[in-house]
């Protein structure tokens, strides 16, 4: 009998420790299980604003997509002429689907200078700029056409507007983040005695430049009446008015 007793008091006690562990490796795994799926809180040290810097690194890696078309492409040609203001060109067409706006800037601006500076085109529209540029006389029996000694160069950068306004160089002030940059280009000379393709290309943009400069020069024809002599205005609708009174006054004569 005592030894029954003794078996069942064991087997309470056995009983009872396999429990409390099982509760013990219970709460043990829910608690784990509950801090797998909680978010990791912020390392110490680290920026909460680095992920997106590194972002807007990574876009600024990124090739630029183009909103203009230059004509020539990467090269601004002068005709070699020392001592002497020589003048290029080229051609710049916006090709996105909103308006743009373009600036110049050159490693050289006091012998350098654009015409116009900077402007706003709309979708599709184009022009030809001029770009003056003092020649310099070689020293120490320089070749005149050594391209090496050349360090000008010239950058258009673009930026998107909201439409067309008035152009001012501050916009691109205002919005360097969204500033880019379409070309760099280099200067090559050209020897105005010896004819070729690309001479003849940078003459006849620069006669269309020049015609277009002359015509922005004239007035505007103006749409409204027009103003002959002093006080005299012609009037259709004046002179409908005055041959029916005209008709009038006719008709009732001959019916008197």
């Amino acid at each position: 009998m005592a030894i029954d007793d003794q078996k069942s008091t064991s087997d309470g006690k056995v009983w009872g420790f396999l429990k409390q562990t099982f509760r013990h490796s219970a709460s043990g795994t829910t608690t784990s299980s509950r801090t797998s799926h909680q978010p990791h809180p912020p390392m110490e040290g680290t920026n909460p604003h680095t992920s997106a810097s590194v972002s807007s690194v990574a876009r600024s890696l990124l090739p630029t997509r183009r909103r203009l078309k230059l004509d020539p492409s990467n090269k601004l040609f002068f005709p070699y002429e020392p001592g002497k203001q020589a003048r290029s060109a080229i051609g710049i067409k916006n090709t996105s689907k909103s308006f743009v706006a373009f600036k110049f800037q050159t490693t050289a601006p006091k012998s350098c200078f654009m015409r116009p500076p900077g402007a706003i085109l709309a979708p599709g529209e184009s022009i030809i700029a001029t770009v003056f540029k003092f020649v310099e006389v070689p020293e120490n029996n320089e070749k005149p056409m050594d391209q090496k000694n050349n360090r000008v160069k010239f950058k258009i950068m673009s930026l998107k507007v909201k439409g067309r306004m008035d152009y001012v160089p501050e916009l691109f002030d205002e919005q360097k983040d969204q500033v880019a940059i379409e070309q760099i280009l280099r200067v090559v000379f050209l020897d105005p005695e010896r004819p070729n393709a690309a001479l003849e290309k940078l003459k006849r943009q620069l006669a269309e430049a020049d015609a277009a400069l002359e015509a922005r020069k004239k007035p505007p024809e103006e749409a409204g009446p027009k103003i002959i002599g002093e006080g005299l205005v012609i009037d259709e609708w004046k002179e409908r008015r005055e041959r029916y009174l005209a008709k009038q006054q006719v008709e009732g004569v001959d019916s008197v």
